[in-house]
């Protein structure tokens, strides 16, 4: 055979690492663009120096830099791997996807996620957001992923990373606790105390299958949510504003539980005190109105959700305002106050929460003899 009817020898190819890439894992990089090629052979093409990066050797747990030239040998897709399918989704997936988006940047999604509808799948769960999310894929883009999630029946704010190195910006806004979530929900209830802090260790409760949390003032992890009341319907209920200092599971539901004051339909938490008489909805009111959260190319996302029509329709009929919270600065500028204004409101705190756990007691009988007090979950409000 002549040279020229040779075939050509495969060549070497070069990528350069762009900004969505600065800082992840050689291994994580191929991960990402060349999931055919497997670890194994990462590492081989690593130990023989036929990988290089700006012309050096190189190991597979090296981090790239955005420029860096990346030098990749011929070959290697043969693995056997074949790339996950992208999910087909019908017209009606389609339609309900593109419903929820309330803003999309270069690198976000911001959906408005409705009540019912779980964030991610489970055991009994084929209907999510996650399975959604081919709805958003174009072409060879990677496929939009999760980077924080809300409970089944809780709405509002949800934002999709575009990019993985999106993803792991987000991540580490939000368990960084820089990015700002805001709250609303309908309380059971109005508190004594109308703003303050709610510092109460949560864990899983045992016999649940993890499923249920409860304060845990022993083993519990660090818990605190900053609430503040916005307007109230007599001693019914209250409107309230929340923002979610550590980010434990069903945080902001256990701790209102805690005080007495219930989430308006959360039956899990608060049982039937949860449930307000005549037509308000008997669904949980607890809404994501609001997230401020930096983007990677600077700047800010500051993103607001619509409310449900249930949340909407029991503001309306408790003769809510929904431009009182909207109107208010968020709770970085609560002034300072004085020594004694700080030991009224840990007193009216002490009695609310002792209120609410003389409750408890006669729900599931009379302590024994001898036995102490339970300690209290929420301390006095802090600034």
């Amino acid at each position: 055979m002549s040279d020229a009817a040779k075939p050509a020898a495969p060549a070497v190819r070069q990528f350069t690492v762009d900004a969505d890439d600065d800082g992840v894992r050689l291994d994580r990089w191929f991960k990402r663009h060349l999931p055919q090629v497997g670890f194994g052979t990462v590492s081989k093409w690593a130990r023989t120096g036929q990988l290089r990066v700006d012309g050096k050797r190189v190991k597979p747990e090296d981090r790239l830099s955005a420029g860096q030239v990346l030098r990749v040998p011929p070959g290697g897709e043969d693995t056997g791997r074949k790339p996950k399918p992208q999910r087909q989704l019908s017209a009606e997936d389609l339609a309900e996807a593109q419903a929820m988006v309330i803003k999309q940047t270069k690198s976000a999604i911001v959906l408005n996620k409705p009540p019912g509808l779980a964030t991610q799948g489970g055991s009994k769960t084929t209907r999510h957001v996650d399975g959604l999310l081919d709805a958003f894929v174009e072409g060879d883009e990677p496929r939009p992923r999760l980077v924080h999630r809300l409970d089944k029946d809780t709405s509002g704010v949800l934002l999709i990373a575009r990019t993985p190195g999106s993803a792991a910006f987000f991540s580490k806004r939000f368990s960084g606790r820089s990015a700002r979530k805001i709250y609303w929900a309908l309380i059971a209830g109005v508190p004594d105390v109308k703003e303050g802090t709610i510092d109460a260790p949560l864990a899983k409760q045992p016999g649940t299958g993890g499923e249920k949390m409860h304060i845990d003032e022993e083993g519990g992890q660090p818990a605190k949510t900053r609430y503040r009341v916005v307007d109230k319907a007599g001693n019914r209920a209250a409107w309230v504003e929340l923002e979610p200092l550590t980010g434990r599971t069903h945080q902001l539901r256990v701790h209102l539980a805690a005080i007495g004051h219930p989430i308006v339909g959360d039956g899990k938490y608060g049982g039937q005190d949860s449930f307000l008489t005549g037509s308000i909805s008997r669904k949980m009111h607890l809404h994501a109105r609001r997230l401020i959260i930096d983007e990677p190319g600077g700047g800010k996302l500051d993103v607001t959700a619509e409310l449900p029509e249930h949340f909407a329709a029991s503001m309306e009929q408790l003769g809510f305002d929904p431009g009182q919270s909207d109107a208010a600065p968020l709770r970085d500028d609560i002034p300072e106050k004085t020594r004694a204004d700080k030991k009224q409101a840990a007193r009216a705190h002490a009695k609310q929460y002792r209120k609410a756990r003389r409750g408890e007691r006669r729900g599931r009988g009379a302590a024994p003899a001898g036995k102490a007090k339970p300690k209290g979950p929420a301390k006095g409000p802090k600034r």
